[in-house]
């Protein structure tokens, strides 16, 4: 454990602030390993496994490729989410909290499943028993997706829904989901899945996975750029902004292990919203140019994978724990302006 001072919790004071935090991120050199971050630098402090406040003393970023980052609180680490020593070595005696992102997209996933496999269900495994050996339970939260469900579905999918994945993307995260829930059970770790809406808008570049258009159509407009939209206007999503999604882990991270029941895993709230709106909303917020430059070339493949996704949900689990979606698609793209472009259009 780190070294910090102790601080008596006395009558109606806040939590004390014992000792420091120490963070594992995997996927840290990805953009939300990098915003969450960020985040945590700001906030500064997380409470542990007690539900006592204590200072960030260490972020640690394992990826395949390191990140460079000047705060000294944050230790860069590269290596292979498989190789269990590799995950050993980032997760160490003196790991309090792991944030686990790292994973292979769902278009990538589909078309080369021995991939998705070793990084999403091994490299999972991995991080999970690195967990276990620790001298004292962590804190492991692990980003699912709103792909472990598929077929028939009613609208909005409550969160009692039975898992039904119909992809191998949404296999491989339905098997991590149970797997961190067993372990929670077992008081290996003090596990949270949260299934997260696709995040839109996501920065950089595009990547392989299915759903990534939901950015594309947006981030690339805004930029100047033409966008392709593979699926038709009418063809429904349930988004979350990075904004929000990273308020949500924050707050899993923060909730006592006594909110839960039987089940660590929640639906995280999102907004449902066509194709059509969202291009209507790009039209509202940034004018008619950058609308025009998204065009409409269904892609069979992308259109088959998108539309075995719900679209909507209760998420009442999540909404009663606090957890927030964001207010409307014109206020997502706002959102990304501002923290993406400087507040202003190029």
């Amino acid at each position: 454990m780190g070294t910090g001072h102790t601080t008596l919790k006395i009558n109606n004071a806040p939590p004390a602030t014992i000792g420091s935090m120490n963070i594992v991120i995997t996927g840290g050199a990805g953009f939300l390993g990098s915003k969450l971050c960020a985040e945590l630098l700001k906030r500064g402090e997380l409470s542990d496994t007690g539900g006592h406040q204590r200072e960030i003393r260490r972020i640690r970023l394992f990826d395949v490729a390191a990140q460079t980052y000047t705060d000294p609180r944050v230790e860069n680490l590269a290596g292979d989410i498989t190789h269990p020593a590799d995950v050993r070595r980032a997760i160490e005696d003196g790991t309090d909290s792991v944030f686990h992102l790292a994973a292979v997209v769902s278009g990538e996933a589909e078309q080369n499943f021995d991939l998705g496999m070793r990084v999403n269900v091994d490299g999972t495994r991995a991080v999970l028993e690195a967990c276990r050996e620790l001298p004292k339970a962590p804190k492991v939260i692990f980003t699912s997706s709103l792909a472990v469900f598929g077929g028939p579905l009613a609208q909005p999918v409550r969160d009692d829904q039975a898992l039904s994945p119909q992809n191998s993307y949404g296999a491989q995260k339905a098997i991590g989901e149970l797997l961190v829930n067993d372990m929670s059970r077992k008081g290996f770790v003090d596990g949270r899945v949260l299934r997260l809406p696709t995040i839109s808008v996501r920065p950089g570049k595009p990547n392989k996975a299915a759903s990534g258009f939901l950015s594309g159509i947006i981030r690339e407009p805004l930029n100047g750029l033409d966008a392709i939209c593979p699926v038709q206007p009418t063809v429904r999503a349930w988004l979350l902004s990075p904004r929000r999604a990273i308020e949500n882990l924050i707050l899993a991270h923060e909730l006592p292990a006594s909110k839960f029941g039987h089940t660590r895993t929640i639906n995280v709230p999102g907004l449902t919203v066509s194709v059509g709106e969202m291009i209507e909303a790009l039209r509202a917020v940034a004018g008619e140019a950058p609308a025009k430059r998204v065009t409409i070339a269904p892609d069979p493949f992308i259109e088959n994978v998108v539309l075995g996704w719900p679209a909507a949900f209760e998420a009442e689990f999540g909404k009663a724990l606090g957890m927030q979606a964001d207010a409307d698609y014109a206020s997502v793209i706002r959102a990304y302006i501002d923290d993406e472009l400087g507040g202003r259009l190029p």
